[in-house]
């Protein structure tokens, strides 16, 4: 404690050239402690938002069918067939100019069955959602998001009016919660959407309707996507001989995994390029305290003369260094913090919240001791090591 007490005498007695000293230190924390911070916290948002498109589904597209296309018979009978499979919806997509008495829009339409509102987890506010019956009669029916509702028809009420796609009239069944993180709504790129049945939606895009490339699956209750995922990837093989290049099988849990992998590898790189200036403030703390003990030369021949030792002197540069570390380790930590709380005041808008990463406060603290420790270790052995008659005479 009293080695303590002298650092920070010491400290205080030059605080013009302690706080440049410490700036380099300062300086290196913000970098590591504001990168890092900055790159954990945004992909933690991204990688809510891809859990939030539905991460209790899987993706199977079919590249190569082999001659063998998937269709709708297929997907019922794999479900009854399959108990780890709870619902498979297929996925297809057109454009349409969509039109209610003068007003007009481009829509995206989504062919779609009975399954995709368990799938998507949807929420209806009014009306039902396509049924099986209209996807076997290709009934002329659709669902459509509050939203559009609003924009096209001008109020959410609008069970029973017709909308025209491409010329055909299509008549609003049920009306959809909007879900502003929803799969659909991001694929929409900001253009109206409806949902027709999947027979009626190959018929308005002139698709013969006898293939499907895509579609979605569901995990039965008490069944992992893990399971689905093997049972579904016997079954493609089995149908086209044993090919695993005709399909690929896709989850949500997937992209997570591969933002974690990057999310880890830029943490790396950027905290070795904030640690390259930490490296760098050390040096000025070891240049500091070479300056510091030549100007106490006088200090050290009298205090080994009146019987302190090798171990003691040693003991009290180091601890200067460190106690100058340290402090400088705690201003780059507080100035980081009020960074951190800037940018996220500017990013409010944006929903993400950025916070300072304890791991890396932590690293931040134990890496500056270090830095101490090794930069003030030459100059404190330095002190150590001078003879108290020499130093008694040094006439500097």
């Amino acid at each position: 404690m009293m080695a303590v007490k002298m650092a920070l005498r010491s400290i205080g007695a030059n605080k013009m050239r302690a706080a440049l000293t410490m700036l380099g230190i300062i300086i290196g924390v913000m970098a590591l402690v504001v990168l890092v911070s900055l790159v954990d916290s945004a992909t933690s948002s991204i990688t809510s938002e891809v859990s939030s498109l539905g991460s209790s589904l899987l993706t199977v597209r079919v590249s190569d069918d082999k001659g063998i296309p998937v269709k709708l018979q297929d997907l019922e009978n794999w479900v009854d067939t399959e108990p780890s499979i709870a619902a498979m919806a297929p996925y297809a997509t057109s454009t349409a100019t969509g039109k209610f008495g003068t007003e007009s829009a481009d829509f995206n339409v989504y062919g779609v069955t009975q399954d995709e509102y368990k799938i998507q987890s949807m929420q209806l506010i009014m009306g039902r959602f396509i049924a099986a019956s209209d996807v076997k009669n290709s009934n002329r029916v659709c669902v459509i998001p509050e939203g559009t509702a609003e924009d096209l028809i001008g109020y959410k009420d609008c069970l029973g009016k017709e909308i025209s796609l491409n010329g055909i009239k299509y008549t609003v069944v049920g009306v959809l919660e909007d879900e502003e993180e929803s799969l659909a709504t991001i694929l929409s790129g900001g253009m109206k959407t409806a949902y027709i049945p999947y027979t009626s939606l190959m018929r308005l895009s002139t698709d013969n309707g006898s293939t499907i490339s895509t579609f979605y699956i569901g995990a039965a209750e008490g069944y992992t996507l893990d399971q689905a995922e093997e049972v579904m990837k016997n079954l493609l093989l089995e149908r086209f001989n044993e090919d695993d290049d005709a399909f690929s099988i896709s989850s949500q849990n997937m992209i997570e995994e591969a933002m974690g992998r990057i999310s880890n590898f830029l943490n790396i790189l950027l905290g070795g390029i904030a640690a390259i200036s930490l490296i760098v403030g050390g040096i000025g703390i070891m240049n500091i305290m070479l300056v510091t003990v030549t100007e106490r030369t006088r200090e050290i021949g009298i205090r080994k003369a009146i019987g302190a030792s090798r171990r003691t002197i040693l003991v009290q540069f180091l601890i200067e260094a460190v106690v100058l570390c340290m402090l400088g380790c705690a201003l780059g930590i507080f100035v980081s913090w009020g960074i951190l709380q800037i940018i996220s005041a500017i990013t409010v808008s944006a929903s993400i919240s950025f916070r300072l990463n304890g791991r890396v406060v932590v690293l931040s603290v134990l890496f500056c001791f270090l830095i101490g420790v090794i930069f003030g270790l030459y100059p404190a052995n330095k002190a150590a090591k001078m003879k108290p008659i020499d130093a008694l005479h040094y006439g500097g």
